[in-house]
């Protein structure tokens, strides 16, 4: 049976649990629409702890009720420094709602998965309200939701153009991306006794500040405008060509700051901190957490998000992808910062202590599971770099794409006696091993790392995403072509047939994309069904702030180019592209058929529906193995 452990183990949830730590006044409070869990995989632990090893005094208002008398928001009183608001690790949103808009019924960040808990736009929501309680003490926003909020922005769910959210919000500051070095900056200044008014000269921050007010200064920052917000509300291209300025200085070393006015309003975004070394990443991921949730939850039931985490280790942050659609290199940057093995391996130790381990880690990954360790081979290059990708359209020569790093460390994590297996549960970038695409394959070591993946590390499925079969489609999705995936697959198919192994190689899709038309969903049917895929992983394009193809669903020009694409739009034209990864459901028989015959592509469909007497492929094992099954059970 398990030790109880004491509550101070925590960081307080209530007044009670203050008391018990001997605090009579808070320094921070932070308020978060995710329940606490004191886990390195959660922001909100993450900041907490921070601010405690800072040697400030923190408390958590963890999904307060915002519709009652907010108790919830008073319990703690009025802190020392200031309120931190966040509205958890996903944008509260994309949390709520499916890519039709429709409310979805669970929230994986709240005891037993209950939905409800948080409100739409909960960093606005909750701001707010502190500002209405407590008008003089500041507050600061952060996480994914104010990160990628912080300019001009399309939100889907209004369907317009909205500002800032610092407007919106009411807030003193925002920090946008991972918060950890402007965070102990302004704590350092803070205990030094400077104002919180005065914190606009740290990096990674935004602000407004009047018009006529000069900008604070500082000699080594060149200053970017953008068009303004009330220019973007009357001319679409012109908030395009904002975003790329935006994703241009958010993915450089010495980037610009960058203004623009809204209103009577400037808003100010300081550059970005440098990526992250390794000491001052593992300064983060070696708090001491408890790795649990907050005792309290214990009755409502398990938190989802964590039961997926509770045995897995990230090794890295960042992503140098760059993918249209997608907002880790928004967020956590292109450039990748990683931990030493020291900690991960001491993580992983933590990890076989819990009573609950049986001997299996759910994931040695990050973002893009294999990018760990990769960086330029001459720093120097990257400084001036301003691409947002360094893989597309072709990988960039300068980038070190060893896998070498990540063998030797796997090779450490199985040699524990007390883990039996390690697995790689994040997708893996499948471009990064295929020699045709990936030229920087010095060591030789692409072959070596897939082979121990795949004989080693692979729990029944590799999770890859090649996301479309259209060379055109991919390309706006900023993707290689979908020859290589071929590649990828014969090298997979070899290994595992080698080995006498029967692992599901599971390829992720997306439908709806900007410059995806219905003849390109009907290719992607067909040619995925001749490889012997029956798609399970499948999602239609949800528009979210800060990405390319955000910007493409709404303006109707690439950000980069201005160039005009189609973007599917309506409720009806989304489900019909998604109907084709389900073509071998008879319900949707009738509408492909017909789509086809209007688009004169008859063939197409009989490739997909008809017979093909005389050349039908033999179904794959496992495909005839799960019908089989299948047809057991019923």
């Amino acid at each position: 049976m398990q030790e109880q452990r004491p509550i101070t183990d925590w960081l307080p949830l209530t007044k009670k649990e203050l008391t018990k730590r001997g605090i009579d006044q808070v320094d921070v409070v932070l308020v978060s629409g995710d329940a606490y869990v004191d886990h390195p995989a959660f922001g909100t632990a993450v900041i907490g702890r921070i601010i405690e090893d800072e040697g400030f005094t923190v408390a958590i208002i963890a999904q307060p009720n915002w519709q009652d008398d907010l108790r919830d928001f008073k319990k703690f009183g009025t802190p020392r420094y200031f309120f931190g608001v966040t509205a958890g690790c996903m944008d509260s949103m994309v949390n709520h709602y499916t890519a039709n808009k429709r409310l979805r019924s669970t929230d994986a960040y709240t005891p037993g998965g209950v939905s409800g808990f948080r409100p739409d736009y909960a960093t606005t929501v909750y701001t707010k309200i502190l500002k209405e309680l407590y008008p003089e003490v500041p507050v600061m926003i952060g996480g994914i939701e104010a990160s990628l909020r912080r300019v001009t922005h399309y939100d889907y769910w209004s369907d317009k153009l909205m500002p800032s959210i610092l407007m919106d919000s009411g807030a003193d500051l925002l920090v946008y991306g991972m918060g950890d070095q402007p965070l102990r900056e302004m704590l350092r200044l803070l205990k030094k006794g400077v104002p919180f008014e005065n914190l606009h000269t740290i990096k990674q921050v935004a602000f407004l500040q009047d018009k006529e007010m000069p900008l604070p200064k500082n000699k080594q920052w060149e200053t970017v405008e953008l068009a303004s917000h009330e220019v973007c509300l009357e001319d679409k291209i012109k908030y395009a060509a904002n975003f790329k300025i935006v994703e241009v200085e958010s993915n450089k070393w010495k980037a610009n700051r960058i203004t623009q006015d809204v209103g009577d309003q400037r808003l100010v975004i300081n550059p970005p901190y440098k990526t992250m070394e390794e000491k001052e990443i593992d300064a983060s991921f070696d708090l001491p957490y408890t790795r649990e949730p907050h005792p309290k939850y214990k009755k409502r039931g398990a938190i989802p998000a964590y039961d997926m985490i509770k045995f897995s280790v990230n090794m890295h942050r960042g992503c140098f992808g760059g993918c249209s659609f997608c907002t880790i290199s928004a967020h956590q940057g292109k450039f990748i910062a990683s931990r030493s093995e020291k900690s991960i391996l001491s993580e992983v130790d933590q990890i076989t202590q819990h009573p609950d381990f049986k001997g299996y880690i759910s994931d040695l990954g990050g973002p893009s599971a294999n990018m760990y360790r990769m960086k330029g081979k001459d720093e120097a290059i990257c400084e001036r770099c301003t691409s947002p990708s360094c893989i597309h359209p072709v990988i960039c020569s300068n980038l070190d794409t060893s896998h070498k790093p990540m063998t030797e460390l796997y090779r450490k994590v199985d040699s524990l006696p007390e883990v039996k297996k390690a697995f790689v549960g994040s997708g893996i970038r499948y471009d990064l091993l295929v020699d045709d695409f990936n030229k920087n394959n010095d060591d030789g070591n692409h072959d070596e790392y897939i082979e121990q993946v795949v004989t080693r590390h692979v729990s029944g499925r590799l999770k890859v995403a090649p996301e479309h079969t259209s060379d055109a489609t991919l390309k706006v999705m900023r993707k290689p072509s979908f020859k290589y995936f071929h590649k990828f697959k014969e090298k997979y198919d070899e290994i595992s047939a080698r080995h006498g192994l029967n692992q599901q190689l599971i390829p992720y899709f997306i439908s709806s994309h900007p410059g995806c038309e219905n003849e390109d969903m009907a290719n992607l049917a067909v040619e995925t069904k001749d490889m012997g895929f029956q798609l399970e992983q499948v999602q239609d394009f949800t528009p979210t702030p800060m990405t390319v193809a955000t910007v493409i669903y709404y303006a109707g020009v690439h950000p980069y180019t201005l160039k005009p694409y189609n973007t599917v739009k309506d409720k009806e034209s989304k489900l019909n592209q998604r109907r084709f990864f389900f073509w071998y459901k008879k319900d949707n028989h009738s509408f492909i058929r017909n789509t086809l015959k209007k688009a004169d592509r008859n063939d197409l469909a009989e490739k997909l529906l008809g017979e093909n007497k005389g050349q039908r492929k033999e179904m794959p094992k496992w495909l005839a193995e799960k019908r089989k099954k299948k047809g057991r059970r019923g």
